[in-house]
């Protein structure tokens, strides 16, 4: 690839963590993966809590494993954050953000802030997780006591990294403590929660610069110096949105996972109490956009089936699922129920049973209960979307680890009665190497980007099959319970 460089770009999910090598040209994209690792949380005595440690070891051996790199950026999951002490150095594992310790802690935040107030401000969705209430519940620990900064994950990994400390914007922009209007800090909110907005590193750009590699992380990993790490989109669907390979203003994207993000990109915030009552939120994005979408719980259902009943064949399941009757039982895959890990086939069956309709009792019965809820959920968030904002669109992307499962991608295509363009399944990866390889100057803006992806990533396209009076039908029976 004459012209080209190369980028290390760590992206970090809820379940593994991968350190991607992605080589940018004039006309030319690749990516190939150097090292993948598990993200394993562990529940301690005083709860869930990620292993921080072990994920800073797999960015190192990843980097290791790289070879020489132009530059590192990283991305990974929103909310959660590391406490660091007067020295710089970590105050304890950072809790995890399906940890208990947020449950009704949100109505008291409401007490002194009405929820409509903090939505007109923050245009944030209500998560019980959201660090604003992560901060609420944290504020009387003996380690909070002791904090002088904090840091979200990816700014944590970059800390350590560079000895460099700062807030990546999109990733700031879910702590439900940015105003999205002014793309700055919500001084207001902070003050009336009693939050210290000191704790904050200083905000930076994605392109931005974010240091260099410390001289004992390019002797642990081989690298020759200097590497920069620059400032990407550090929340990972800021990264996956960016790779989006649209063309024009009129599409949708859902970005699947663990999580399913659906939504719209647009211009400006969305900040009426109707879309505030529909949990719609207004996250960041590169180049002045916004990323207006809907919180889906994701293939964590799936995940979790899948882990309670000893991590059979996905394969086998998915074609048993395809035998399945459609649409025969849905559940709300929104819904906080699910949640917390642990038991998720029991909760599915007990939801449908609680509902009123045929409780999926073999693997592939539930399996296709999540795939009809989840391409369900796609639907209602894609035009409830469109209404709230008023922007109609005729296509809708799919991106991230989703696209695999075709079952997945052809229902959602079907629920939507729009074409699905599937692709590409490390669109965070692929977000993240664009933004360092623009910082560089071998990408011009967003719409240049998009091209360049349109051109070199394999995308794959799902037609309707039928018309989406059954899918209303769901949507209105589910609506009714």
């Amino acid at each position: 690839m004459t012209g080209s460089r190369s980028y290390a770009a760590v992206d970090l999910g809820a379940s593994s963590g991968r350190v991607m090598v992605g080589r940018v040209g004039p006309d030319s994209l690749e990516l190939a993966e150097a090292h993948r690792f598990a993200n394993r949380p562990v529940r301690v005595p005083e709860g869930l809590r990620w292993d921080v440690l072990a994920l800073y070891a797999g960015v190192l051996e990843g980097l290791r494993a790289a070879g020489r790199v132009d530059s590192v950026g990283i991305d990974s999951w929103a909310v959660d954050y590391g406490l660091l002490d007067a020295d710089g150095a970590l105050l304890g594992n950072p809790v995890h953000y399906r940890d208990a310790r947020t449950e009704g802690v949100a109505e008291k935040v409401w007490a002194t802030l009405p929820a409509a107030e903090l939505y007109a401000s923050t245009g944030l969705q209500y998560a019980p997780f959201n660090t604003l209430y992560q901060l609420a519940a944290a504020r009387s620990s003996a380690q909070f006591a002791r904090a002088e900064r904090l840091l979200l994950i990816p700014d944590l990994l970059s800390y350590w990294l560079t000895g460099e400390q700062g807030t990546e914007l999109t990733n700031a922009s879910t702590t439900q403590l940015i105003d999205p209007r002014t793309r700055d800090w919500s001084y207001e909110v902070a003050d009336r929660v009693g939050i210290d907005l000191g704790l904050f590193a200083p905000l930076r750009r994605p392109g931005e610069a974010a240091g260099l590699l410390r001289p004992e992380v390019l002797e642990e990993t081989g690298l020759g110096g200097p590497v920069p790490v620059t400032a990407v989109g550090s929340h990972d669907t800021a990264s996956a949105v960016a790779a989006v390979p649209a063309a024009g203003e009129r599409f949708a994207y859902i970005c699947t996972g663990t999580w399913s993000l659906a939504g719209l990109e647009l211009a400006a915030p969305v900040l009426t109490e109707e879309s505030r009552a529909a949990n719609f939120t207004n996250e960041l994005g590169l180049d002045g956009t916004v990323r207006y979408l809907r919180n889906i719980m994701g293939l964590w259902l799936l995940q979790e089936c899948v882990r309670a009943w000893g991590d059979p064949d996905l394969g086998g399941l998915l074609r048993e699922a395809a035998g399945v009757p459609a649409l025969r039982s849905v559940v709300d895959a929104g819904d906080t129920v699910f949640l917390a890990p642990g038991r998720m086939p029991e909760r599915i069956a007990e939801a449908c049973r609680a509902s009123g309709q045929p409780v999926p009792r073999t693997p592939g019965e539930i399996t296709r209960c999540i795939l009809d809820s989840l391409a369900l959920a796609h639907r209602r968030a894609v035009t409830d979307a469109q209404r709230l904002a008023d922007h109609p669109v005729d296509t809708v992307y799919v991106v991230g680890g989703g696209t695999r499962n075709a079952l997945l991608c052809q229902l959602t295509a079907d629920a939507c009665g729009l074409p699905v363009v599937a692709g590409p399944t490390e669109a965070a990866s692929l977000g993240n190497v664009l933004v360092q390889a623009r910082a560089q100057g071998l990408v011009g803006d967003l719409a240049d980007l998009r091209r360049l992806l349109t051109r070199t990533q394999p995308l794959t396209r799902y037609t309707p099959r039928d018309d989406t009076a059954r899918w209303a039908a769901a949507e209105a029976r589910l609506a009714t319970r």
